[in-house]
């Protein structure tokens, strides 16, 4: 797995009653990590720093959805359930863009 890697991971309810496995893509990794941004279908609830993703068989996304870039976790590779698909290179780049914007880097 690489940067731009789209997975599915479970992801808590922010209330920590259940969770649901949501496709995520991944920031960075280490032998015991991964750090990932989640996926949402709910593009009415767009912020400045999120990435629009188009559904097509690349990404493997069924849907219209947003990298929730201000949604960033890092949790164990084993929970990682499966490879989606992959950001091209143009998404990457701007998820890349939004990352900077959001953690104010120059």
């Amino acid at each position: 797995m690489i940067k731009g890697d789209i997975v599915l991971i479970p992801f808590l309810y922010t209330d920590l009653s259940g969770n649901k496995l949501r496709p995520s893509v991944i920031l960075a990794q280490t032998t015991l990590d991964l750090t990932v941004c989640f996926i949402t279908t709910q593009i009415a609830w767009q912020e400045t720093t999120d990435v629009l993703l188009n559904a097509n068989s690349a990404s493997g996304l069924k849907k219209l959805s947003l990298i929730r870039t201000s949604k960033i976790a890092t949790l164990d590779r084993s929970l990682a359930k499966g490879l989606l698909g992959k950001l091209s290179a143009t998404e990457l780049t701007e998820l890349n863009k939004k990352l900077k914007i959001l953690l104010q880097l120059s």
